[in-house]
């Protein structure tokens, strides 16, 4: 039998000792070295070249985000972080996911039921980023707009164009690689994009509104995580928050989103599949679905209900998915009216909808 190796590196004992047992209870899947500092990581990881690094976010020394930075950079080793549930260490592991991180997992605490939460997700992750053949994508750092064409917080209202297309909605789901992915597509459309934007994006509790903060900082569009009773706007995007599913309900010409317990259906809350097929629901035709990077399969269902009422799906290559499974389950069901490189997303939404990118 063929193994996955791996290396483990955490400053606490007890957590590598926790994380090699979760894996190590995989048949094949094998812990071939430990490290406990940024700097020895950087080391073992020359040695013993392992398929794939579960890394700490914070230790000692350089660092996670630097042992990623100098190990993406040398060997391109698929690196999964193991980040604690705090501002300071959301913010750490969304860098470290721009530097060449392919995902990241909750360390055990709230986030998650028990530890076998944990470990079916971690083991999930080792299997889908190990088997993309060998290296991970490119690191896709993103750029930060010049100073003079960040969204200004006091000035004259955008003056919205109205969209030339029939488009009213745009639905983006994604999981795996998907923090980087959103970081090239919603920072790059202008600030009158015409149709409002719903997202989701596969992350444990607690991550979705910083995300949500990080991409509002990058962009000329509005971005927030999603609330009960908020209205559906031009030129907005809205996250759904890990562990709700949307509901989408509209009177008249307003759509008010809703915030709903899972009914303990889906694999994912939240879930691509019900997300989609709301905005299916509700828009018909003018519904526009974009499906990015990601493990699974999850949009399948949601998607053909979006084709059934009459709209289009847009769907990443696999050359720029750090995972290529959403969008090829998508694909593969015939529900993917065009695929495109990740960099060329953006201005193919403005040109559908009829607007110039930014």
């Amino acid at each position: 039998m063929a193994f996955i190796n791996v290396m483990v590196v955490d400053d606490s004992a007890f957590m590598r000792r926790a994380i090699t047992t979760m894996l190590e209870n995989e048949s094949d899947i094998k812990v071939i070295a430990t490290a406990r500092s940024g700097e020895e990581a950087v080391q073992k990881a020359r040695q013993v070249n392992p398929d794939v690094i579960t890394m700490d976010v914070e230790m000692p020394g350089i660092g996670g985000l630097e042992a990623v930075r100098q190990i993406v950079a040398d060997h391109r080793i698929p690196i999964i972080m193991c980040s604690s549930l705090t501002r300071e260490g959301a913010e750490t592991t969304f860098r470290a996911l721009e530097f060449g991180a392919v995902d990241f997992i909750a360390k055990p605490d709230a986030a998650y039921v028990n530890i076998t939460d944990v470990a079916r997700d971690l083991v999930a992750k080792v299997h889908a980023v190990s088997r993309r053949g060998a290296q991970p994508a490119q690191p896709l750092v993103h750029r930060p707009l010049p100073e003079a064409e960040r969204p200004r917080i006091v000035g004259p209202p955008v003056v919205r164009v109205p969209s030339t297309s029939h488009y009213e909605c745009v639905a983006i789901g994604t999981s795996t690689g998907g923090p980087v992915a959103l970081s090239h597509v919603i920072p790059h459309l202008p600030a009158n994009f015409p149709l409002p934007i719903l997202i989701v994006q596969h992350m444990p509790m607690g991550f979705t509104r910083p995300l949500a903060d990080r991409l509002n900082s990058q962009s000329k569009i509005a971005v927030h995580e999603a609330l009960n009773g908020m209205i559906l706007e031009p030129g907005t995007a809205l996250i759904v928050p890990s562990g709700k599913q949307i509901a989408l309900r509209r009177t008249g010409a307003e759509t008010e989103v809703r915030l709903v317990d899972d009914d303990g259906s889906s694999l994912h809350v939240p879930s691509v599949d019900v997300m989609t097929a709301q905005v299916a629901h509700v828009y018909g035709r003018g519904a526009l679905g974009v499906i990015l990077t990601g493990m699974g399969n999850d949009g399948v269902r949601g998607l053909k209900a979006l084709k059934e009422r009459g709209g289009y799906v847009l769907g990443q290559n696999e050359a720029t998915c750090v995972v290529y499974g959403m969008p090829r389950a998508a694909a593969k069901e015939g529900l993917v009216d065009r695929e495109a490189p990740l960099d060329d997303i953006a201005e193919i939404l403005c040109d559908l909808v009829g607007v110039a990118k930014s």
